[in-house]
Order: structure tokens, then C-alpha cells, then sequence
């Protein structure tokens, strides 16, 4: 169970995150950036890098460490935040996030930034790689964990429930899906779109164990994390309820915030409430 000191610490790298998050967006020179599912996964992301998950900046690619999969890799600006909060590069190179020759590309780039595990934003595959990655350990006879986070429009394509399948037969208990249930997609809310139902019965359909929470409240996500430690014999799933644009008013719930440019007074509104 998470301390209150380490829950305050995790508050604090939330709102060190998202004030990354709109700094890489920035208000100049016609730059888009993903708000809007970025946001929503902050406090997810940083109770897996700051809490839960092993791994070291200056040995990013020790063998027992612990894997990350974004892969909904459009909100790689969250992901990005967390390198850098993680020591995996300086600060100065999210100023370059979206150039041409940057360490940091619109979609995480294993080889181009240290601590990616995978290419991802080709929506639907994360859960496939990470699936490959776990059984793969357990084979090596490691013990570490793949954590993949999936976005809940991105539940429409048929190859993350193959993947979910093959989990489960498999009883990969060292494969912890994600889902960033924000409830809206790039055009709208995902239940005019594709309603695919009640996800928590779904999953736990397709035999995973499931618990759901509060997206942003790190103390359920933390206590979350910690009970699937204890769960064997079957592939877990975290639904987390969670709100696009968190933390930036006029962002929130917003689906035109999903990949949008900022002026210099929503720039300037947003670090302000952000605080």
C-alpha cells in the first residue's frame, strides 16, 4: 500500500507532467499536440514509473526490468514527460518534440528515445506485443511485468480481443492491461461511434481479472496495482474512468482537444490552472 508521502510525491510528478504535456504543445509556430488522451493517462503513467514498476534510467535496458506498452502511442507526449521526469534524457529535448531529427516523434520511436519499449500508435497491437513480451519473460524464467495502456475507443479493433484471448489462454499473470476509459474518440463520444458495451464484463468474458477505479485518484490506481501482485494464474485488466483533457478546463471532455493547437491565452490558462 502507498504511503501518504508517496501519493503527495505522486500528485507531484501528475502536475509536473501535464505542465510537460502543454509545454510540448507549446503556442507558437502551428505545433498540434494530443491534449486531450495525453491528460487523461497522467496520473496512470506516473503511478507506474514513480510507484510501481522497476526500472532505472541508467540501466534502461536491464533484463529484470519491468516493460511499458502505450499502446494508444498518440498520447506519447504523457509518456514522454515521464522519460524526462525519470532522468531518461534532459529536459531540453521536449522542446524539439514533432521535429524533424527529434529523439522524441509523434509516436514513440524505441529507437530513437531511451526507455521505449515498442513503436506504437498503429492502434490495436500493443496488447499483442506486450502479450509476446510477457510470455517471453516467463519463458527466461523472469519476473518481471509488461503493463500496456490501451484507450478505450481503440477497444474497436479486433486484434486487441485476439490478443486478450491468447492471454488468457496462456494465463500470462504477468501481463496487467490498461484501459483509458475517457468515454470519447477523435470525432466524439465513442458510444456514438462504436458502443462496445459494458468493457468490464467483456474482459472478465475473455477471462481476465478486472478491477476498476478512478483514473485519476492515485491512491486507487496505486492500491490496484499492488492486488494484481497478488493475483496469479490469469492476465489482469485496470479499468480506469477517467476524464480527457484532464486538468485543463477548457480541454475537459472535449473531443476537438483530442490532437489541437493552443493560443497563447489557453497556453498561459492552462499552466495557471494546472499550478
Amino acid at each position: 500500500m502507498a504511503s501518504e508521502q508517496q501519493l503527495t510525491h505522486l500528485r507531484q510528478k501528475a502536475k509536473a507532467m501535464r505542465h510537460y504535456i502543454i509545454d510540448m504543445i507549446g503556442c507558437t509556430g502551428g505545433k498540434v499536440g494530443h491534449l486531450g488522451g495525453s491528460c487523461s493517462i497522467v496520473e496512470l503513467v506516473a503511478s507506474l514509473y514513480f510507484y510501481k514498476m522497476n526500472i532505472s534510467s541508467k540501466e534502461p535496458k536491464q533484463p529484470l526490468r519491468d516493460r511499458f506498452i502505450l499502446s494508444k502511442g498518440h498520447a506519447a507526449l504523457a509518456h514522454y514527460a515521464a522519460l524526462c521526469e525519470a532522468g531518461f534524457f534532459e529536459k531540453e529535448e521536449l522542446t524539439g518534440v514533432k521535429c524533424l531529427g527529434s529523439m522524441l516523434q509523434g509516436h514513440p520511436d524505441m529507437n530513437k528515445t531511451p526507455g521505449v519499449e515498442a513503436n506504437t500508435g498503429s492502434l490495436g497491437q500493443g496488447l499483442s506485443i506486450g502479450l509476446g513480451m510477457a510470455l517471453g519473460l516467463r519463458l527466461k524464467q523472469n519476473k518481471a511485468r509488461v503493463y500496456v495502456i490501451i484507450g478505450d475507443g481503440e477497444l474497436a479493433e479486433g486484434q486487441i480481443w485476439e490478443a486478450a484471448m491468447a492471454a488468457s489462454s496462456y494465463k500470462a499473470d504477468n501481463l496487467v492491461a490498461i484501459v483509458d476509459n475517457n468515454k470519447l474518440q477523435a470525432t466524439g463520444p465513442i458510444k456514438e461511434r462504436l458502443d462496445i458495451g459494458d468493457i468490464r464484463a467483456k474482459w472478465e468474458a475473455f477471462g481476465f481479472h478486472v478491477i476498476e477505479i478512478d483514473g485519476h485518484e492515485v491512491s486507487e490506481i496505486c492500491d490496484a496495482l499492488d492486488a494484481f501482485d497478488k493475483i496469479s494464474g490469469k492476465p489482469k485488466l485496470l479499468l480506469a474512468h477517467t476524464v480527457k483533457g484532464k486538468g485543463v478546463s477548457f480541454a475537459e471532455g472535449k473531443a476537438q482537444f483530442h490532437n489541437s493547437s493552443l493560443t497563447k491565452e489557453q497556453f498561459e490558462k492552462a499552466h495557471l490552472e494546472i499550478g
